[in-house]
């Protein structure tokens, strides 16, 4: 059976190593504005996780009917 298989080890040149590990292609967002939270706004909180785990259903619970 063959199969031909790409190398896992890639060889370059040192200098093209060195630019592909200096350049960057990011874009800093700096015309973003943060959202302040309404006073009234509810938070996620530790009661609302243990909620959520005391009425989560389990694969046991459906085989205790």
């Amino acid at each position: 059976m063959n199969s031909d298989v790409m190398p896992s080890i890639v060889r370059m040149d040192a200098a093209v190593l060195k630019n592909l590990l200096i350049e960057v292609k990011e874009t800093v967002a700096t015309d973003t504005i943060e959202s302040q939270p309404s006073p009234n706004s509810s938070t996620f909180g530790i009661v609302d996780m243990w909620n959520m785990r005391r009425t989560a259903k389990t694969a046991r619970s459906l085989w205790n009917k």
